[in-house]
């Protein structure tokens, strides 16, 4: 099993995974999918899953004996890969199955939250790597977007293409439709992993 595999398997089989999907339904049920309460939880619960497990990793000396197995490329990304990925899932599932139990809100586009959600993971995956810090993984991706909520609704509402809302539920016409967005969200995650490679890579020098 490569470490790709082995990351994907403990996030998506894991408590955090569990409780962020079960989070996620219960605003789901409480406030709706197109609710500010849902769209602002989505970078909070994108990063349950497994956005601090390089730090415990690194912080308890496991690295030392895994990294001779796998390789500073491939556990890089492995890592930042099963956080996307079970992120992205996380929200995907828990609004597949608002959507199964609420045949009425026909306006999730599923693989738009897939994508939302990975994005926001990768996000506290840099986070933590970054800051060096749980807390700041958890709701560092929180701050952010917030931040891009306020620039779009208070200075800059002709950029729709940066609100993080527009990636949920778009309400603009987009180059390539539906497809700009995933572009888009793609090429941001690019971005993400290419500074996350560079923290760890610096990291694993001393480790």
């Amino acid at each position: 099993m490569n470490s790709f595999e082995m990351d994907l398997k403990r996030a998506v089989c894991s408590v955090k995974f569990a409780a962020g999907v079960l989070l996620q339904l219960l605003i789901l049920f409480q406030a709706g999918f197109a609710s500010e309460l849902f769209y602002i939880s989505v970078p909070v619960v994108a990063a349950f899953p497994y956005a601090s497990e390089w730090l415990t990793e690194y912080q308890s000396g496991f690295l030392k004996s895994y990294l001779p197995r796998s390789g500073r490329h491939s556990y890089i990304i492995g890592k930042f890969l099963a956080c996307s990925f079970s992120g992205g899932l996380a929200e995907w599932l828990s609004c597949w199955l608002f959507q199964l139990c609420n045949k009425s809100d026909s306006k999730i586009e599923l693989l738009l939250v897939f994508m939302s959600g990975m994005l926001w993971a990768g996000a506290a995956a840099v986070l933590a790597a970054w800051s060096g810090s749980r807390y700041i993984a958890y709701g560092g991706g929180f701050v952010l977007y917030y931040m891009l909520v306020i620039l779009h609704e208070r200075y800059f509402e002709e950029w729709y293409c940066l609100f993080p809302y527009e990636w949920l539920s778009p309400e603009h016409v987009w180059v390539f439709d539906r497809q700009g967005i995933v572009l888009l969200l793609s090429g941001l995650l690019l971005l993400l992993f290419c500074i996350y490679h560079t923290i760890l890579w610096r990291d694993m020098e001393h480790v």
